[in-house]
């Protein structure tokens, strides 16, 4: 099908990578795929604003006459057939992925993801695929929905371009709809589902029904689902883990994260990451809070779990948001084993400076409403900024020498202060 709507320029490629693909023996098709596809088709065809194209991912396929014999992916074929006659001033940098068959590249400032066909396979759900060279359809083929299964193929004799829309993208364009690929797609890679949270609030689509049924199927029988409540039993792998961290991570720093969190919500999908998350109300106003105390926010989403610091380690989230979170947990703790709660701005503030948990804990006690509020608020933005009215260097002038009983002092100081404020 020709695409008269898009043309190459529309894409912003380098004159100089379409030059080098017709000069390649080894490789038959290049491809634009994924988002570029998508985005372009919504804007030309359907009127979206033009959402931009920060990256643009390639699939290169090996010619069938290409020597079978030569172990470089198609990819790295392509690129060094480019490096050959390109000059390295125009290559920004220029990097090759043995394992994964990828090239990164810079070229006259614009940036490109080369990657060679590949079709894939699921040991297990949840697990890693395995990946092995395969066509352009394969390709497309294992990727999630149907409307980033698109591609925009270059002939190989000019710069024309055409559509390959082997599972109906295009129709599903036109119904601002996302419908998963097979069957199996979820229960394959469950990440899909925060996926499609994001592209439901970045885009404005919804699930087609068959892949909501689908979604919700796979989720009652899925580990961290109703199986973690006795429905059912299995092992979630390591690697989903850290792949659905990666996944939350995009959706909180780089989507409209209130919509899609409110997908997962509305899906049943967020006992994905902890079942007491999906009957929690309060993970809007406590990620509002935690981005204007500049806390992590998905540490700030976890808050709302009893189970926090364990779905933390199953996510392999940073140490330090293990840690911070850890902290909280000592300091729920620590609260929980007062026999009264603190009546002064100096008793609270001894308290919250205790050793063991960080300012950043109590910050995120703050917005998560672990304790009082009030109180924690107030020494969030005043109490601890608080000095003592006496300077260490005056005290030693008059006559205290270094040591802990200047530390014991200035202290006493600083809660005669503390005992002006009003808790």
């Amino acid at each position: 099908m020709t695409v008269s709507a898009i043309d190459a320029g529309d894409l912003s490629l380098p004159p100089r990578l379409l030059a080098a693909f017709h000069r390649s023996a080894d490789c038959a098709v290049l491809a634009v795929v994924g988002g570029a596809v998508r985005d372009l088709l919504l804007h030309r065809v359907h009127r979206d604003p033009l959402r931009g194209l920060p990256d643009i991912d390639l699939v290169v396929e090996l010619a069938p006459g290409a020597d079978p014999a030569d172990p470089r992916p198609a990819a790295h074929r392509l690129a060094e057939t480019l490096l050959a006659d390109v000059p390295a001033a125009a290559v920004g940098f220029c990097q090759f992925h043995q394992a994964f068959g990828t090239v990164e590249l810079e070229l006259d400032g614009i940036l490109l993801d080369l990657a060679s066909a590949r079709r894939e396979t699921y040991p297990a759900p949840g697990e890693n695929p395995v990946v092995i060279d395969g066509s352009l359809e394969e390709d497309l083929a294992r990727r999630d929905f149907s409307i980033n299964a698109m591609a925009l193929v270059f002939a190989s004799s000019g710069p024309s371009l055409s559509l390959l829309d082997p599972h109906g993208g295009r129709a599903d364009l036109g119904r601002r709809q996302l419908r998963l690929l097979h069957p199996r797609s979820v229960e394959d890679d469950p990440t899909r589902i925060v996926r499609a949270a994001r592209y439901a609030a970045r885009l404005g689509f919804s699930l087609a029904p068959a892949s909501l049924e689908q979604l919700r199927a796979t989720l009652a029988r899925w580990p961290w689902g109703e199986a973690s409540r006795g429905a059912g039993s299995g092992r979630v792998p390591p690697a989903l883990g850290t792949r659905l961290r990666m996944e939350l991570e995009l959706l909180l720093e780089r989507e409209p994260w209130e919509a899609a969190l409110g997908c997962l919500q509305a899906w049943g999908a967020l006992v994905l990451v902890d079942p007491a998350l999906q009957n929690d109300r309060g993970w809007r106003r406590r990620l509002r809070w935690a981005r204007r105390c500049g806390l992590p926010p998905l540490a700030a989403l976890l808050a709302g779990s009893t189970s926090a610091v364990t779905v933390a380690a199953r996510l392999q989230l940073p140490h330090g948001q293990q840690r911070l979170l850890a902290q909280l947990a000592l300091l729920r703790q620590g609260w929980q084993a007062l026999e009264a709660p603190p009546a002064t701005a100096e008793a609270w503030t001894r308290f919250l400076e205790r050793p063991g948990w960080s300012a950043e804990a109590v910050a995120l006690a703050l917005v998560s409403g672990a304790l009082p509020r009030r109180p924690l608020l107030r020494w969030w933005c005043r109490w601890r900024h608080l000095p003592s009215p006496v300077s260490a260097g005056e005290l030693i002038a008059a006559g205290l020498r270094p040591g802990p009983a200047l530390g014991e002092r200035l202290r006493e100081l600083r809660g005669e202060r503390l005992r002006d404020e009003r808790p």
